[in-house]
């Protein structure tokens, strides 16, 4: 079985290549200064949170050695000043915080920023280097940005490598960097980029830093204009987890020394990568760019005005076969993630079985007949002294079998069990897990996961009974239409979720439209289909079984149909978009 691990957006042939290595993109940023013409070159070279910042700073002085290297770090607020500052949106929660409302100059001393806008232009050439360096100087006559995908920069916390913004906090656990950055940096540094975007003059792929890259920001820009005029597909990454199974590395062609894979984000723009095919490499780029830069074009009007530059829908793989159960959790309602969190939607979500063992089986929903003090008395004792919590006598234990899909509405208990690949589709602030129960299992870190009791039990919906359960969150299958060779179901999510889903199985070429909102899908089995526009506003797009893909909004009318060992077969196919 194919599995494209690094699909690209193709730069046009006018935009062929990048700049490799250091030594070319030094001639580069030097050849673009002599273009200028002036003599008080004002060059900004702005940071994303985690990049080795020390490295650029070095790699620039090494060869522009006249220049006034200007660090943004010095005009900065102290230490203490940004914890102080973030506290209350990082807060002492183990895991959980507020998204922050701060933004980049907030960081910064502004009578500093005041006296350097007002100082004299120096005849040097001069850098501006780090976050938040655009905020130094006005009208630069060359900018910059360097961006990093939030993937790399969780490796290269794990490894101590970067520290958060304003800190000098390297050595602190990933679960504190994490935490702060998803929160507070992250945030602070995408507010910062939408504004930039459309001004900057190259874009630095440092994502490797063995192998730095750089292009115009005209292509970069022109790559995001492009993926919102085709179907497309982010890059997934894979990772390891407690309770990870095999399936994954099997079907993936995935690390074989690696003990397990436990989860994949396969379309969560926020965490994935988007790859830019130029003619002498791939440039790696976070694929929330493309939300940033083309929102209305991508996720049509309607969810825009709903939700902003935000992409709303997640597909991401549980692999539990040949591993464990994942803990028993519930997400949050609505308005206790706005109220407690600062977001404004919450976790619903969806476990659809892209395949199962003879004895998979999920929790969903709370047996009849139970004390719910006595089941919140029962998890804490088990927290606190080890005593193993009776899962269920709580929460009701379902047989889970190929393409059964199980509906998880906010507020509902829940818990995927071994032998179990899962396809979760779900809302995007996938962080929001509040665990009950974790099998008094350690993490991957060697310490116990972080449990979420105290939260947990003020959302959990009680009435989410056997009978309720099964009349309303399990294969609510719904034929819809049908014509000859192929048959549309809906499958759910439930009235409660924002998020629709509908299920195709064909043999033949289908008609799709988008109905100017995003959609999302992928080929849940069968080989191989072809995603075509009726009047080839589009070239064809290819996809494989398990690879999720992006329609955005704007395109209107398209097809799928399957292709190459795939012809005459039947195929299933799933498309997740935004109820109306």
């Amino acid at each position: 079985m194919s599995f494209n691990k690094y699909p690209t957006i193709k730069i046009s042939p006018e935009q062929d290549n990048c700049v490799l290595g250091w030594k070319e993109i030094n001639n580069q940023i030097s050849t673009s200064i002599n273009d200028i013409g002036t003599q008080n070159n004002r060059i900004v070279i702005e940071c994303y949170q985690g990049c080795h910042l020390s490295e650029i700073k070095q790699e620039i002085e090494s060869r522009f050695n006249q220049a006034i290297i200007i660090d943004s770090s010095d005009y900065m607020k102290s230490e203490d000043e940004i914890r102080r500052m973030t506290q209350s949106d990082v807060t002492d929660d183990r895991v959980f915080g507020m998204i922050t409302k701060l933004r980049m100059n907030d960081f910064f001393v502004s009578s500093k920023i005041e006296k350097i806008k007002r100082a004299p232009l120096s005849n040097k050439l001069t850098f501006y280097i780090g976050i938040g360096a655009s905020l130094l100087v006005d009208n630069p006559d060359l900018m910059i940005y360097v961006d990093m995908a939030r993937w790399e920069i969780q490796k290269r916390m794990r490894k101590n490598l970067v520290d958060n913004i304003g800190l000098n906090d390297r050595n602190e656990t990933i679960e504190k960097q994490y935490k702060r950055a998803y929160f507070v940096d992250w945030r602070v540094c995408d507010e910062l980029k939408k504004d930039l975007l459309s001004k900057v003059n190259f874009v630095l792929d440092t994502n490797n830093p063995s192998e730095p890259k750089l292009a115009t920001g005209t292509a970069i820009r022109s790559a995001l204009i492009k993926a919102t005029n085709q179907p497309f597909s982010v890059v997934p990454y894979f990772d390891a987890g407690p309770w990870g199974g095999q399936w994954m590395k099997e079907k993936f062609d995935l690390d074989k020394n690696s003990d397990n894979f436990a989860w994949s984000f396969n379309c969560v723009p926020e965490e994935n990568s988007l790859l830019i095919e130029f003619s002498n490499a791939n440039f790696e780029i976070p694929s929330i760019n493309v939300v940033f830069y083309k929102p209305v074009e991508l996720l049509g009007p309607t969810i825009y005005n709903e939700f902003g530059a935000e992409f709303p829908i997640r597909f991401d793989f549980l692999d539990t076969i040949g591993g464990g159960n994942l803990s028993l959790q519930v997400h949050p309602l609505k308005e206790y993630i706005k109220e407690q969190f600062g977001m404004t939607y919450t976790q619903d979500e969806s476990y659809y079985m892209l395949d199962a063992g003879d004895d998979a089986f999920v929790y969903l929903g709370t047996n009849d007949n139970i004390e719910p003090k006595e089941m919140i008395d029962e998890l804490k004792r088990s927290q606190s002294n080890g005593h193993i919590f009776d899962a269920e006598k709580y929460s009701t234990k379902w047989e889970a079998k190929k393409h059964d899909h199980f509906l998880i509405p906010a507020g509902t208990v829940h818990c995927s069990g071994k032998d179990c690949m899962i396809l979760e589709i779900s809302a995007t602030p996938y962080i929001f897990t509040f665990k009950l129960w974790d099998w008094g299992r350690l993490g991957m870190d060697g310490r116990p996961r972080p449990i979420s009791i105290e939260h947990g039990q003020k959302v959990i919906q009680w009435d989410r009974t056997p009978e309720w359960t099964q009349n309303n969150l399990i294969n609510q299958f719904e034929e819809i239409a049908s014509g000859d060779g192929w048959v549309e179901e809906k499958t759910g999510l439930h009235e409660l979720e924002f998020i629709e889903t509908r299920r195709q199985w064909f043999n033949c070429k289908v008609s799709h439209n988008t109905e100017n909102t995003l959609n999302v899908l992928m080929i849940i089995d069968g080989e191989q289909a072809v995603i075509e526009s009726p009047t080839m506003a589009f070239e064809p797009f290819i996809v494989n079984y398990a690879e999720a893909f992006i329609v955005p909004a704007q395109l209107g009318e398209y097809t799928v149909a399957p292709i190459g060992n795939s012809i005459g077969k039947k195929i299933l196919l799933i498309k997740a978009f935004v109820k109306n």
